[in-house]
C-alpha cells in the first residue's frame, strides 16, 4: 500500500533529518496524520492544505435537491486507510463506533461521520500544532471540516480555516498554481511561525 510506503519512508527520513513541519496537500493529506503517527516527536506541526477526505467515506456531489451522497469507504482509520494508533487500542476499523450528523453544521456542507461517544483518541497526533485550510471554490469546501472535527473528537486540537475567512477569495483546489499563490504562502508561514514551536 503507497501510504505504508510513505508512512514509513517519511519516518526513516525524519530519523535521518530531525524534526520538522510536514507540509501536505490532497491525498498527500492522509499522509501527514500516519507519518506523524509514527514519528510524533518528530513532527513538530502539519500544515495540511485541503486533505484527501472526508473521514471514512468519499464524497459524492450529486446536485440539487440532495447535492451529497455517499461514495465509497476509503479511509477505513478515520482519516487514513491505513492503520493509525488509536486509545483504547484497536486492531480492525470495524472497531470504530461511528455516527453521523443529523443535519450539516451549515447550508452546502457535507454531514460528518463521527464517533460515537465515547471517542476513542488519536493520542499521538495531540499537541502537534495544526493548520487545514480549505479554498473559496474547490470541491474540498462542503467537507474539509468533518476532518478538522474528527480530530477534534479524537483529541487532537487543529486549527481549521477557510481562506475567505482571511479575506483570500477566489482560489480552487490547486491554490498554489494560482494568480494569489504568494499571498496564500505568506498566510502559511506566518500561521507556521505563530504556532510551531
Amino acid at each position: 500500500m503507497i501510504e505504508q510506503l510513505n508512512r514509513d519512508a517519511g519516518a526513516a527520513l525524519l530519523d535521518k533529518i530531525g524534526p520538522a513541519v510536514l507540509l501536505v496537500h490532497s491525498q498527500s493529506g492522509v499522509m501527514g496524520w500516519s507519518i506523524a503517527d509514527e514519528r510524533p516527536r518528530l513532527v513538530k506541526g502539519i500544515l495540511s492544505i485541503e486533505p484527501s477526505g472526508p473521514p471514512i467515506r468519499e464524497n459524492v456531489a450529486k446536485g440539487a435537491p440532495d447535492w451529497f451522497g455517499d461514495g465509497a469507504v476509503t479511509r477505513p482509520w478515520g482519516v487514513t486507510r491505513g492503520k493509525m494508533t488509536y486509545d483504547p487500542p484497536m486492531e480492525r476499523p470495524e472497531d470504530l463506533n461511528l455516527t453521523r450528523q443529523e443535519k450539516p453544521d451549515a447550508p452546502g456542507l457535507v454531514r460528518c461521520f463521527m464517533q460515537a461517544d465515547p471517542a476513542r483518541k488519536l493520542s499521538r497526533l495531540s499537541g502537534i500544532p495544526i493548520l487545514i485550510l480549505t479554498s473559496e471554490a474547490s470541491y474540498h469546501a462542503p467537507y474539509d471540516h468533518c476532518t478538522a472535527k474528527w480530530l477534534q473528537q479524537a483529541g487532537v486540537n487543529n486549527t481549521y480555516l477557510r481562506l475567505p475567512e482571511r479575506g483570500i477569495r477566489g482560489n480552487g483546489h490547486m491554490m498554489m498554481l494560482e494568480k494569489n499563490n504568494l499571498e496564500i504562502a505568506a498566510f502559511l508561514r506566518g500561521w507556521e511561525q505563530a504556532n510551531v514551536r
